[in-house]
């Protein structure tokens, strides 16, 4: 039982390592990372949120995440505002839009290719599965 948990772990791995250099490569293609795209969506999803909401929404660390946006700024895809008390507030700017739409056109095609080996029903079910691992405690 030990080793088909193992083996599955590491499947579970391989297919998200796969799936990211996969991204990387093609997201280089429109000028950007996956972190830097991640951070542009979770920017995007949660505007004026805190850098630790965002960093713990991109699986970050706040110094990480600091340290990634900071490079956003640099390149005018973010801008940064006081908030309420120290708070910082994270928005995208019209050219941190559209590096986020051609992000997504890339992610759409490469997990189209990803995937591709998985049936629509089956694609449900590995979703539904993995939906009930990531909500458990």
């Amino acid at each position: 039982m030990q080793d088909d948990l193992q083996v599955l772990g590491r499947a579970v791995k391989q297919a998200q390592y796969r799936q990211h250099r996969a991204m990387d490569s093609a997201l280089s293609a429109v000028g950007t990372t996956l972190a830097q795209w991640d951070a542009l969506r979770a920017i995007d999803r949660s505007p004026g949120a805190s850098a630790r909401e965002l960093a713990a929404a991109t699986f970050q660390s706040e110094q990480a995440f600091g340290t990634l946006v900071g490079r956003l700024a640099a390149q005018g895809l973010v801008e940064r505002r006081p908030g309420h008390g120290r708070r910082i507030q994270h928005r995208l700017t019209p050219d941190g839009e559209r590096m986020l739409a051609a992000g997504h056109t890339v992610a759409g095609e490469v997990l189209a290719g990803c995937f591709a080996g998985l049936s629509a029903a089956e694609r449900a079910t590995l979703l539904e599965l993995l939906l009930r691992l990531n909500t458990q405690e």
